[in-house]
């Protein structure tokens, strides 16, 4: 009898509606796909009335994915891969600074070291000049323009891998260029840093992207025809790696322009791995035909 006389009649009223996502939370608001309550933090205006946090995400990953014409993800918000290397950049300047750490003697590229340690083909795009902030500020504006244009219309990853692509393009080409003899040539020790291999690169990218989606690549060209002829007035500049970053980047963004819409996907694996493929084999051809007769004696 005890146990019956705890239960509570039959016709008590029932308690307030509350939160399944915050049971403390007296809710009179309901949403209107799943009818449960829903407390402020947890609703979401709808086009018609209010639904819950829990209906939207499941609303959202039902949503048929909206592409761009390249095939990019429409809803993209934000350049987030630009932001990240922009961040990366700026924090390896800052390390630069750092009196003993000798952090760009460590990343930078030369030829020769980037025969022992080839990572030192990517990270070379995240140094710049000490000495001249303009490089620095110039390089993060150029990537900051191109990355908002590019990014979202390619999608994140197809972005990373232009970029990524592009700076080792940059360097391979600088090291196209070791030993030649004349003006045109680079010393195997001299060294380079900087992310304009990569600019060059989303330059380079651009320009068929510009021309599939029907707008004018004049701008793109008289900058690439000013900082050309720069690199061959002003001294210091490593325009062999200018060079490099733009071939490889128009390669892999004419690639990925003029890629039939069915397979794009198929496309933005294929592509990048072949451009990779690519510039390592020129890289090894280049150290096997110069370096060889010179690491292994009797070799002519």
């Amino acid at each position: 009898m005890a146990d019956d006389e705890a239960r509570p009649a039959p016709d008590a009223p029932a308690g307030p509606p509350v939160c399944p996502r915050h049971p403390d939370r007296p809710s009179y608001v309901r949403c209107q796909r799943c009818g449960r309550p829903a407390c402020p933090e947890c609703q979401r205006q709808a086009a018609v009335g209010i639904q819950c946090v829990d209906c939207v995400r499941e609303a959202a990953k039902q949503a048929p994915r909206v592409t761009t014409t390249l095939g990019g993800n429409a809803r993209t918000e934000r350049p987030v891969v630009t932001f990240t290397i922009i961040g990366l950049c700026v924090v390896s300047f800052l390390l630069q600074l750092v009196p003993g750490l000798v952090w760009t003697e460590r990343w930078l590229f030369s030829p020769m070291a980037g025969a022992v340690e080839p990572w030192r083909f990517l990270t070379v795009a995240f140094l710049h000049s000490t000495g001249m902030l303009l490089h620095i500020a110039f390089n993060m504006y150029a990537l900051y323009i191109t990355g908002q244009f590019l990014e979202p219309l390619l999608g994140r990853a197809r972005f990373a891998a232009l970029c990524v692509l592009a700076a080792v393009g940059g360097s391979v080409g600088f090291l196209l260029f070791a030993g030649l003899p004349g003006p045109l040539g680079v010393s195997w020790t001299q060294g380079t840093v900087g992310a304009s291999g990569m600019v060059f690169g989303l330059f380079g990218a651009m320009l068929p992207v510009l021309r599939r989606t029907g707008r004018s690549a004049g701008q793109i060209v008289v900058l690439l025809v000013i900082n050309g002829v720069l690199g061959f007035v002003v001294p210091h500049i490593a325009w062999q790696a200018h060079l490099g970053g733009l071939v490889t980047g128009l390669a892999l963004g004419a690639a990925f322009a003029f890629a039939p819409r069915r397979s794009q996907r198929v496309i933005g694996v294929v592509a990048p791995a072949a451009v990779l493929l690519v510039v390592v084999l020129a890289a090894v051809a280049k150290y096997e035909i110069a370096l060889r007769p010179i690491l292994v004696p009797g070799q002519v």
